[in-house]
């Protein structure tokens, strides 16, 4: 099976954190990450229509198609197993219209609320091979 790909926020630390915690519990290695300020990451990006300067989502692209929002992170949270498949469950049942905006919401304020990094994380060398350029 092909490596899914995470693109996420390479400055924010919020992003940064969400992919420390899918990399602990990604043991299959099923994940691959692209910054969104590399050139893989801006052209994912670009063709599943979400403006790479200013992303309101990370995008999840998996089985040739593009996933965002909340629909993004479920599909991961399955992922990793049982215990985390009843997250994804409790997420999913709050409809869409309501946890993707507030999803928006923090995305557009992820700066203010968590912090920026001055430039983009720089992957260890054991987990080097998981992130694209």
């Amino acid at each position: 099976m092909a490596a899914s790909i995470i693109v996420f926020d390479g400055v924010c630390v919020l992003c940064s954190r969400w992919i420390d915690f899918v990399l602990r519990r990604d043991q299959q290695g099923q994940y691959k990450f692209a910054a969104m300020q590399t050139a893989s990451g801006r052209e994912l990006l670009i063709e599943h229509g979400i403006d790479p300067d200013d992303p309101l989502s990370f995008l999840l692209f998996e089985d040739q198609k593009g996933y965002t929002d909340t629909d993004a992170i479920v599909r991961i949270l399955r992922s990793f197993g049982s215990g985390w498949r009843f997250v994804a469950l409790l997420v999913s049942i709050v409809p869409r219209f309501i946890r993707d905006p507030l999803y928006r919401w923090i995305a557009r304020h992820r700066y203010r609320m968590f912090g920026k990094r001055a430039a983009c994380r720089v992957p260890t060398a054991d987990i080097a091979d998981r992130f694209l350029h």
